[in-house]
């Protein structure tokens, strides 16, 4: 830092720390006082509730007495006085009034009794001394006559314009009650002594109908609705009263009392409530106001004490640590004016301005003025030796950019499209090949978003994540599209918004281009360009999928075989391509004309009948009648042929059914004498389809039990160096004679009856016991699954326990699927071979190569070997088209990771070229013939 912008503090750090101190201080005093305060609160409101409990005791403990002593003196004039009883009587109201005359004067001057009354035997009032209550409307005859039948006194309490107490007892005479006498008294003796208990000031207050009726401007209280019967010390109290009216319920006054400040006194206000023996009479209460203004001063000095004791500790406190810091701080002072000097190379000045500490008892600072001066010694070093590595440092970055120049030349030279993203997608940076492709300057590229560069996306999918790629169309000039395959990875190492993603782009226009030559011949047939016998059963199957009617003709060309003798195979192909010109021109748009191979044709008709296949058999005749094939030498060849039809789902339920049905109407057209085409018999074909069904299940089911089934074992060849490690397994039926069935002809019939997946399981679990006797020699097997079992849900696991059951080694053992089966539910076919995988096992694609759509699922598939087709492999040698396809599917399977199989290995010239191919494994008669699992494995194992 520069010194010029070093100022000195305004502020010094032994300031700081009284100023914080104080702080502290100063918060620490104010919260005690405050939590003192609280706690003197807290027990002044402690004792005053107990006060306020024990006063309100003592009141209701007065009413109690008071109305105990009113009703022993009305049973002591009930019971002594003379002639009364018979008085009763005789209901002699002169005598009763005698009675009473001399005694009511002592009554009202010593008990203060207000009012007297005789009733007699049906409760009427027969005589009466004293003032009844004003506004009061009491049931004295239901008490007189409660009395009189219970012989047991009746005592209440009775607030109207006063609040009474009223005792009522029986007059017994021989025994029995023939009157009562009525007596009572205000409450003013438990007035004055509740008074004087509390020491407070206190008053009678009355609610109900007749308080607010008869209200007193003078002494109402409106917000309670009632009015103040007694009151002492009106004067001050009167308006504390209306005060507390104004601020509190009578209700809540009754559960808490309240604090006014009223001419500089605390004035306490607290309600009890007299209980009243009706709820249609009024209520009545005493209420109390306690002067506690001495107590809450005496709180208020505590707490002035207390906050001066603690304001007299801090200074104190203050002054002791300023006599504390003063010297040590002005040792820091100094070391403070050195050290920005220190910063800026004054080293020499700083061993001047800092001694080295000398004393015997160092404390802190000592510590830093010595690790200021190691420091002033270790920056000089460090200072000249920063010197040095910045020297250092310069060749460096010479030599990176020589480095960078080298990186961005081979960027700009290479055949591969970089460009890196910025976290918002938008192009950052991008190579010379880059711009080449998109035919823009580095300047337009720039700053565009990536998508906005290409015309559609070829794969959609993709995962930067996992680094899978993408495909993009881009459009160039004269509308020429180029596909681009695309690898993203993020630049995890950087955190540069600008250099977020890595891009990289390769050209795969002429491999696509390719693929799709490919894909086209692998459904067409070489010769004619038809549809082959493949691509033919896959229409039959996706008619009979949308469950379509229609019909299929099966052709085949009469004395085909003497035109390849005579003239010669160049001939024979002229002729077949002539046939499958005037048999497409013929057909059009009505159908799908396929060659099967050889001189078979086929034609699918989708929602024709038997009246339609007849009509285009007959015109098929007459154009067939015109094809001519003349040759140089003026020979002549002319076409003519036999047609089967077949009709679905009449016929047949799957495509090799119905083209084995119209195979046989082909063979009885041949036979016929009368004209060239025959339809299937129906009933006939019903028949023998429903025997032949019934039998072999029955077959299937017999061997399924018996264990009349047997492997057979063929090698598979590594074509370097011819060595055997690789076996096949494939399914027999024993017949009772001994004689082996091949699967064709039931397996058929088991994958539409169900009984498939039965027979693979018994492959597996067979497979499995020759797999762990074999196993320690190194052998792999290779077992084949149906397409229906890839639906079995329970394989895996079945496949899981046999492989624990057995104790086979699952790296040894390779299931196959066909590519058909594969293809056609993909998404099952993938999830399937995965958990076969994840157990350990290896996966096959078997008969690969026929249905080149498969190219495209073929990565996403999890597979470990492909096995080609043998049609491909039979005519390699003859056919160019065969040798392409062969040849790519090897280039494919090495570029994908896959080891290739070439199936129908018959010769050693077919050994030659497939080894030229790449092809790594061969089977076939020339490499060996199938034999029995055991033979082959007991002599193996012998060996």
């Amino acid at each position: 830092m520069d010194r010029s912008q070093q100022t000195k503090p305004k502020l010094g750090l032994t300031w700081r720390v009284i100023a914080l101190s104080s702080l502290l201080l100063l918060g620490m005093t104010t919260v005690f006082t405050m939590v003192s305060r609280d706690n003197l609160l807290r027990q002044f409101d402690d004792s005053r509730n107990v006060q306020l409990k024990r006063q309100t005791r003592v009141i209701r403990q007065a009413l109690s007495q008071s109305m105990d002593s009113l009703r022993q003196i009305a049973a002591l004039n009930a019971s002594l006085t003379p002639d009364l009883g018979n008085a009763l009587k005789q209901a002699d109201q002169t005598i009763i009034a005698d009675s009473f005359n001399n005694k009511w004067p002592t009554l009202q001057l010593e008990a203060g009794i207000d009012e007297l009354m005789v009733l007699d035997g049906s409760g009427q009032p027969l005589a009466q001394w004293g003032a009844s209550q004003a506004g009061h409307d009491l049931p004295i005859t239901e008490w007189g006559k409660k009395v009189i039948a219970s012989d047991v006194p009746f005592k209440t309490l009775r607030c109207f314009a006063n609040c009474r107490q009223y005792v009522l007892a029986p007059i017994l005479v021989d025994g029995q009650s023939h009157g009562a006498i009525l007596i009572s008294r205000s409450l003013a003796d438990v007035t004055r002594q509740a008074r004087e208990v509390s020491g407070s000031d206190i008053a009678l207050l009355i609610t109900g109908q007749y308080a607010q009726e008869q209200l007193d401007i003078t002494r109402s209280v409106s917000a309670w609705h009632g009015k103040l019967a007694t009151l002492t010390n009106q004067k001050e109290t009167l308006p504390l009263i209306h005060q507390a009216a104004y601020i509190s319920s009578l209700e809540e006054l009754q559960d808490q009392s309240i604090r006014l400040k009223h001419d500089n006194k605390h004035i306490e206000i607290s309600a009890v409530l007299l209980k009243s023996g009706s709820t249609r009479s009024a209520n009545g209460h005493f209420l109390l106001m306690s002067d506690i203004s001495s107590q809450i001063d005496a709180i208020n000095r505590n707490t002035g004490t207390i906050l001066t004791t603690g304001l007299i500790g801090w200074l104190a406190a203050e002054a002791m640590l300023l006599a504390i810091l003063w010297k040590p701080m002005s040792r820091v002072r100094r070391l403070a004016s050195v050290l920005p000097a220190l910063a800026e190379g004054g080293f020499a000045r700083t061993r001047q301005m800092i001694p080295r500490p000398k004393r015997r008892l160092s404390d802190e600072i000592d510590l830093l003025d010595a690790t200021a001066l190691d420091l002033t010694s270790q920056l000089e070093t460090l200072e000249a030796e920063v010197s040095s590595r910045g020297e250092l440092l310069n060749a460096r970055l010479v030599e990176l950019a020589r480095e960078r120049d080298f990186i961005e030349s081979l960027l700009d030279t290479a055949h591969v499209l970089i460009l890196t993203q910025d976290d918002q997608g938008r192009i950052s940076l991008v190579n010379q090949y880059c711009q080449d492709i998109f035919h823009q300057p580095y300047e337009v590229i720039l700053g565009q978003r990536f998508e906005a560069l290409f015309h559609s996306v070829g794969d959609p999918h993709l995962d930067e994540h996992n680094h899978q790629a993408e495909e993009r169309i881009l459009r160039g000039p004269h509308d020429q599209e180029r596909t681009i395959v695309w690898y993203h990875a993020p630049l995890s190492e950087s955190r540069n918004r600008v250099m977020h993603t890595i891009s990289v782009g390769i050209d795969i226009t002429e491999r696509k281009a390719a693929e799709s030559r490919l894909a086209w011949l692998a459904s067409r047939d070489s010769l004619t360009n038809l549809y082959n016998r493949r691509a033919f059963k896959e229409k039959i199957a996706t008619a009979l999928t949308n469950n379509y009617t229609g019909v299929v003709l099966f052709t085949d060309l009469d004395q085909f075989k003497d035109v390849n003798e005579l003239s010669g195979h160049p001939a024979g192909d002229r002729l077949l391509q002539l046939v499958a010109q005037s048999i497409e021109e013929t057909i059009g748009d009505k159908g799908t004309v396929a060659r099967l191979g050889g001189d078979e044709f086929a034609i699918l008709l989708e929602h024709a009948d038997e009246a339609d296949a007849i009509q285009v058999a007959h015109e098929l005749e007459q154009r067939l009648d015109s094809t001519t094939l003349l040759l140089p030498n003026g020979r002549c060849h002319r076409a003519s042929m036999s047609i089967g039809i077949a009709c679905f789902p009449l016929h047949g339920h799957t495509p090799d059914e119905l083209m084995a049905n119209a195979d046989v109407a082909m063979y009885k057209a041949k036979e016929s004498s009368l004209k060239r085409w025959h339809i299937l018999s129906t009933l006939d074909e019903a028949k023998n389809e429903l025997h032949q069904r019934v039998y072999w299940i029955e077959r299937i089911r017999e061997a399924l039990q018996h264990d009349a089934f047997e492997l057979m074992a063929q090698p598979i060849s590594s074509l370097a160096d011819r060595e055997i490690k690789h076996y096949e397994l494939l399914l027999r039926m024993r017949c009772e004679n001994g004689e082996l069935i091949a699967p064709w002809q039931f397996i058929p019939i088991a994958e539409r009856s169900g009984q498939i997946i039965q027979i693979d399981r018994w492959v597996l679990s067979k497979s499995l016991m020759i797999l762990n006797q074999v196993q320690d020699r190194g052998i792999t097997l290779s077992v084949n699954l149906s397409g229906n079992t890839l639906h079995d849900q329970e394989l895996n696991h079945f496949l899981e326990s046999q492989l624990v059951t057995s104790g086979a080694n699952p790296h040894q053992l390779i299931l196959e699927v066909t590519e058909t089966s594969a293809v056609t539910d993909f998404s099952t076919a993938r999830q399937v071979l995965q958990g076969m995988r994840d157990l350990g096992c290896k996966t096959a694609l078997d008969d690969f190569g026929v249905g080149f759509s498969s190219f495209h699922y073929l990565s996403k598939l999890p597979v470990d070997y492909i096995k080609i087709d043998g049609s491909f492999i039979q005519s390699i040698k003859e056919d160019g088209n065969s040798r392409v396809i062969v040849k790519a599917i090897s280039d494919i399977a090495h570029g994908l990771g896959k080891h290739a199989i070439a199936e129908f290995v018959d010769d050693e010239e077919t050994i030659e070229l497939l080894t030229r191919y790449g092809i790594e494994y061969g089977q076939g008669f020339h490499i060996g013939k199938p034999a029995s699992a055991d033979s082959t494995f007991f002599t193996t194992i012998m060996k």
